[in-house]
């Protein structure tokens, strides 16, 4: 992984489940198994048709891609140019090699960088897709929705996945970092102020992500193997299982997932 601040390594970690960064040399290890690691890429590309009008000349700009599972079926689906952008090697090498099994290698571009560098680059998009990632690693509500605003185009979407509290008295029960979540009403106040016109609340459930008995089971099971190949790292790795179960579990009791549709007024 090319050198990245103490504070972007924390900010990353937390986005992808732990609490430090300890784990992010063996991500790619832990989730081998798991090609989905953030929104449902069906989802996306449904959205992405609805809200966009598609041509030749559309372009998507995925950030914190992952291992490039909505990337590679968006431009499967919809045929059209996607640029995916993640700090993992490993994920970026594995998102290419799809691409290349779905025959989109010449739809789709990935690119090894810190999305907080990209946002900054990157314009004139029609969409912009940020799933699962967490406003905290573009700096907070605020921050992230006028970076986000600023890669498309006037009349350009953003797809936000995210997280709510459904009633502010669920925050206590949170068990994986309940600060860092917001109520709707919160999260529509935001929108507002970042002039972005909220077009649809989309609720969905992705059966590729590991919040499953089976991907759990296969997380765990990695996890057990570098337990036995790095002994001395076991807290890490417990922890990790520990923080990825709790989250799901937070999902499941006092949280609600969505994907925003956001439009650039």
């Amino acid at each position: 992984m090319r050198k990245i601040s103490r504070e972007t390594e924390e900010k990353l970690a937390r986005s992808l489940t732990y609490e430090t960064a300890e784990i992010l040399p063996f991500l790619p290890y832990l989730l081998q198994d798991i090609w989905a690691l953030g929104s449902e890429p069906d989802e996306m590309a449904k959205l992405i048709n609805k809200y966009v009008s598609i041509s030749e000349k559309t372009r998507v700009l995925d950030l914190a891609c992952g291992k490039g599972a909505v990337s590679v079926k968006v431009a499967h689906y919809l045929r059209i140019k996607v640029k995916g952008i993640d700090l993992i090697p490993e994920f970026i090498e594995y998102a290419m090699q799809k691409a290349k099994e779905f025959n989109v290698d010449d739809l789709c571009e990935f690119l090894v960088d810190d999305i907080n560098d990209a946002v900054n680059t990157e314009k004139d998009y029609d969409c912009v897709i940020y799933g699962a990632v967490g406003s905290n690693v573009l700096g907070g509500p605020a921050g992230a929705l006028d970076k986000l605003k600023a890669t498309v185009k006037p009349g350009g979407i953003i797809l936000f996945h995210e997280a709510f509290i459904a009633d502010e008295s669920k925050r206590k029960e949170i068990k994986y970092f309940g600060d860092i979540y917001f109520t709707e009403q919160q999260w529509v106040a935001f929108f507002k102020a970042a002039g972005l016109e909220l077009a649809e609340t989309a609720v969905g459930d992705n059966p590729e992500n590991p919040d499953s008995d089976s991907g759990m089971g296969a997380i765990a099971a990695r996890a057990n193997k570098l337990i036995e190949k790095h002994p001395n790292k076991k807290a890490i790795f417990e922890g990790y299982i520990r923080s990825k179960q709790n989250e799901y579990n937070d999902i499941d009791d006092s949280l609600v997932s969505v994907t925003w549709v956001l439009r650039k007024l």
